[in-house]
């Protein structure tokens, strides 16, 4: 893990030093960040990956970017909904392919033994069997385009005559994958970084300048939001004022998570349709997140409340005669006034009714103290030299895939004797995905410094696992009043490190 320990508490760094080592380890992998350049791209309306992508296409050794080539770039190569009409008359009149940059979704008709395909943000198909694709096609990008979620991609669509009429044909698609991941490497490079250096890589790298911050602890509530995007199936509950920046994380860093904002959300969408015979969120993404919980309603609340005890304790659902599993792990966001900022009072009395349930809020692994977040403001927003947030919602999802983390964890871990299984199970959870985040290069319990793990990773574990006891406590304390959390230590042999 790491054996240079920082001796300065308020963990700023000299800045030409830390840039210095962020070039000479991770160069090739680095944008310039800046609060001009966020406002620039954000009047694009592009997400975080795409913005990166770009920055480092178009900027020069300085990080300064042709805004003018850029803007010409975007609206030539990644068109708007609104754009769809100007493609439409090059391929109904002017017999010409379209080619541009945009998300698309695969399917099959096994009647037609045909490929489908749909661009979501274009609402394309109108119906069903109008958008094939050419079968070379699917066989060229079997790995990339087959999976269950939306990929980024460059498409070229043509009209083809079909005995329907006419039908738009994918006949080319190249996926939108601009850097090579090595994971290795990037987990070889920790090492060089002090843990104060490495929590500031991981919140530049999500578009936060360290500097707004004014302790570790609310650097340390931030990159709490990033657990779910490391590990597989953890299940967190976030209460924050307004304005801390939940919407954003979960929303924009990372294109393998989904963010419900509001609305409603049926049992069909979350898990399965039967009726479309298709997979629901859990199946296709890494986190799904439910924004402003409060507001948000469930359309067969009974139903959800069951299939939601089974998933988030066993990752699997069963929807009529359907079986299911998933690894995405659910997260619920919400707005809490400050006179209910305080773990020992019920602050879920707020809550959709379905979560008023102990059984089923026992099922989330932990709670982040979301007051403990800064409200968003300038001084937070990254400025200088900070990993592509493209590259890094890469590693994190890459980072789900690795088990040598849990076993370190198992392997450290003294549990005491007939402790609850979730309790144990939870806070297991959430060190393994604080050790993957903030001491990759942790692979084997010879690589751990003992003393930065406890302070880390399972003190705060711990910490948020308390939260959910506490409040299932005070919701029901015929069940767990009274009930504390496991004191888990680290064993002896390896305390004497």
């Amino acid at each position: 893990m790491d054996t240079n320990k920082t001796t300065d508490s308020s963990g700023m760094l000299e800045g030409a030093e830390y840039e210095k080592k962020l070039k000479q380890y991770y160069g090739d992998m680095l944008v310039y960040k800046s609060s001009a350049n966020s406002k620039f791209f954000s009047a694009l309306s592009l997400p975080s990956f795409m913005r990166d992508w770009l920055v480092m296409r178009f900027s020069n050794s300085e990080g300064v970017i042709n805004k003018q080539e850029v803007s010409d770039y975007v609206k030539r190569v990644i068109p708007k909904k609104e754009q769809w009409n100007e493609y439409l008359v090059d391929l109904l009149h002017n017999d010409q392919t379209a080619r541009f940059l945009a998300k698309v979704k695969i399917d099959f008709d096994a009647k037609t033994k045909t490929a489908l395909f749909s661009l979501p943000d274009f609402e394309v198909p109108k119906k069903k069997g109008e958008a094939i694709v050419d079968w070379d096609v699917i066989e060229a990008n079997r790995d990339y385009l087959l999976s269950p979620t939306e990929v980024w991609g460059i498409v070229e669509i043509d009209i083809e005559e079909s005995n329907k009429g006419n039908v738009f044909k994918l006949v080319d698609f190249q996926p939108f994958c601009p850097y090579t991941i090595d994971l290795d490497y990037y987990i070889e490079a920790r090492q060089y970084f002090t843990i104060d250096e490495w929590i500031n890589v991981l919140l530049s790298a999500i578009d936060y300048n360290p500097k707004g911050y004014v302790s570790k602890t609310q650097k340390m509530a931030m990159l709490s939001r990033l657990l779910p995007f490391v590990e597989k199936r953890i299940n967190l509950i976030e209460l924050a004022p307004k304005e801390t920046g939940k919407s954003y994380v979960f929303a924009q860093i990372s294109k393998y998570g989904w963010l419900v904002s509001g609305g409603s959300i049926s049992r069909a969408k979350m898990f399965y349709d039967i009726s479309k015979r298709t997979q629901g969120l859990v199946s296709r993404y890494d986190y799904v997140a439910f924004d402003e919980i409060q507001s948000i309603k469930f359309t067969d609340a009974m139903e959800m409340q069951g299939a939601l005890k089974g998933y988030l304790e066993s990752g699997e659902y069963r929807v009529g005669d359907s079986r299911g599993v998933g690894d995405a792990g659910l997260i619920l966001l919400g707005n809490i006034d400050s006179e209910l900022m305080d773990v020992n009072q019920n602050m879920f009395k707020d809550l959709p009714d379905i979560f008023h349930e102990s059984a089923l809020l026992d099922r989330f692994h932990g709670f982040i103290k979301g007051w403990n977040i800064p409200k968003m403001k300038e001084s937070l927003k990254a400025n200088g030299w900070a990993l592509n947030t493209e590259y890094f919602g890469e590693i994190m999802h890459y980072l789900r895939d690795e088990l040598a983390y849990r076993a370190v964890v198992d392997q450290l871990l003294q549990l005491p004797k007939n402790s609850a299984t979730r309790d144990t199970e939870a806070i297991k959870r959430i060190c393994t995905g604080y050790l993957k985040l903030l001491f990759p290069n942790a692979t084997d319990v010879s690589k751990v410094d003992v003393s930065l793990f406890e302070t880390y990773c399972l003190a705060p574990a711990m910490e948020m696992r308390r939260v959910i006891k506490t409040q299932l406590g005070i919701i029901d304390e015929g069940e767990f009043g009274g009930m504390t959390i496991p004191e888990i230590t680290i064993k002896e042999q390896y305390r004497e490190k």
